[in-house]
């Protein structure tokens, strides 16, 4: 299981400002990690507006489900582009959240609104789908077994499934903890995903998505992230290290958060659609 590091915990507090405090509280524990990840995230919400497209929302749902896989109850969040109903044998776009959101935060992300957005200028159509994963990279927690990455793996797609999406067809985006989440996901489960989109992933050489890296062979990836993100340069690694080059690389001016993330989530869209609009 990858530890916390220095670049995580910057990750995670949203762009090099939190680095003292998670620091200090990945030390004191749990809980006092989870408070600086929420304090954090109110730093965030107070930046400036991030773009929403005008664009309508189609189905939107917030459900509770239990899972197993992390021994809880947790959100499930659903978005079908508007215009094509419960999105009943759509393909599905699995979302892993970063530290500083939960699901909850989906629809004021003005996540639906991108999705028919994105399909209006021609992304085949699709699902957003994603669920609570809490503060452990995806991964499970040896402690108490919470998997969040078996939950992605194993529940997701019978979620998907039992809700009328086509489970067969899948692929996978995430920001920061959840750009390293999917990446990882792909890895523990090759051709499990049809393509990956990740936002400024919270990776860092010899963490766990490193040192497997050659099992995102054959994955289609879009790799997104800001020139002024202090994980830019580990992110650069990445991409020089992977055994394929992503179909999409894509630096531009822009911190580790929502205003780069939104201001990009229009073309990973777009390149989610492509993946999973093939047969």
């Amino acid at each position: 299981m990858t530890t916390f590091t220095r670049r995580r915990l910057l990750a995670a507090g949203a762009g090099g400002i939190a680095g003292a405090g998670l620091l200090s509280a990945a030390a004191a524990g749990p809980a006092a990690l989870h408070s600086d990840a929420r304090r954090f995230r109110d730093w965030i919400l107070r930046r400036p507006d991030a773009f929403i497209p005008s664009a309508p929302e189609g189905v939107v749902k917030l459900e509770t489900v239990h899972s197993a896989a992390r021994g809880r109850d947790v959100d499930l969040f659903t978005a079908v582009p508007q215009g094509y109903g419960a999105g009943a044998g759509l393909p599905v776009c699995l979302v892993l959240h970063g530290a500083t959101a939960r699901p909850s935060d989906f629809q004021p992300f003005g996540l639906p609104r991108f999705l028919t957005a994105a399909v209006r200028r021609g992304a085949p159509p699709f699902v957003l789908m994603g669920a609570d994963g809490g503060l452990l990279y995806w991964e499970r927690d040896p402690r108490s077994d919470d998997d969040p990455g078996r939950m992605v793996l194993d529940e997701l797609p019978r979620w998907a499934e039992e809700r009328g999406f086509d489970s067969g067809r899948l692929a996978g985006w995430g920001w920061s903890m959840g750009g390293f989440g999917v990446l990882h996901v792909a890895e523990s489960r090759p051709g499990f995903l049809r393509g990956a989109a990740a936002f400024s992933p919270a990776v860092a050489p010899g963490d766990d998505v490193f040192s497997s890296i050659g099992r995102l062979a054959g994955t289609p990836l879009g790799v997104w992230c800001g020139r002024d993100d202090p994980l830019y340069p580990d992110v650069r690694k990445l991409v020089a290290a992977l055994p394929e080059r992503p179909r999409v690389v894509a630096y531009a001016p822009g911190a580790h958060t929502r205003v780069y993330w939104n201001s990009v989530t229009l073309p990973a869209l777009a390149f989610v659609g492509s993946v999973l609009g093939s047969t």
